[in-house]
């Protein structure tokens, strides 16, 4: 039988996070130098939920310490890593690695100065809310589904949480401050699930303002104004 959610989460949660920043990227984590999978995790995990990097390092010990047996691999009992390029062997003393990364920079207080997002992880994780409306609403069937971009835009903000499109615009000024070249404004939007050319004549920047613009571009609802004597 499968493990439960809550007890999933209680042994491997955090543990999941950290490979799961790893889809796409080398483990090439060394003793003495952290892979750039591991240096996302940190700088985006110290900046967001830095008290989860104990966790982490528990669970991914704990892990490397009592790896799954025979009968846990029959009942489903365990967290499977994923493929990370590395034969059976060396999952253990992998994982040891990244351990001893993880508690080094919480002993030591390593904190990574915030950046510009280096890993598909990354930006995901950085800007949640736009790779849902990028990657929902401008995939490749965007075109066949709304007449142009600012419809795709209208569609989202009216059948998306007022909460959400909120947090949406942040996440869409917190990119824009980052001052990033063009080219780099379009590798972001790429990375974020954009699968669709942008409207003319925009550039990455200029289109995410415009979207800034039509998100923001709401009224408030004040409610019936005062009853007339």
């Amino acid at each position: 039988m499968s493990m439960k959610p809550l007890e999933f989460d209680r042994r491997y949660g955090e543990l999941d996070q950290v490979i799961s920043a790893y889809s796409g990227m080398l483990a090439d984590d060394e003793p003495d130098k952290p892979s750039e999978a591991l240096q996302a995790y940190l700088r985006h995990t110290w900046h967001t939920r830095p008290w989860a990097l104990a966790a982490a390092e528990q669970q991914i010990r704990e892990y490397a310490r009592n790896p799954p047996g025979r009968l846990r691999l029959r009942l489903g009992e365990f967290y499977p890593v994923p493929d990370v390029g590395l034969p059976d062997s060396a999952i253990q003393d992998w994982l040891v690695v990244i351990a001893d990364h993880l508690k080094r920079s919480i002993e030591q207080g390593e904190v990574p100065p915030l950046s510009t997002p280096r890993t598909h992880w990354e930006w995901h994780a950085r800007f949640p809310e736009l790779g849902q409306l990028f990657g929902g609403w401008f995939s490749q069937d965007m075109p066949d589904e709304f007449p142009d971009h600012d419809a795709a835009v209208r569609d989202y903000t009216a059948t998306t949480d007022p909460q959400l499109v909120a947090r949406l615009m942040g996440e869409v000024h917190e990119l824009l401050v980052l001052g990033l070249e063009e080219s780099d404004y379009a590798l972001a939007v790429a990375e974020l699930g954009m699968e669709v050319d942008l409207p003319e004549p925009y550039s990455p920047s200029g289109w995410l303002a415009h979207l800034a613009d039509d998100v923001g571009g709401f009224k408030a609802d004040y409610g019936p104004g005062p009853a007339a004597d």
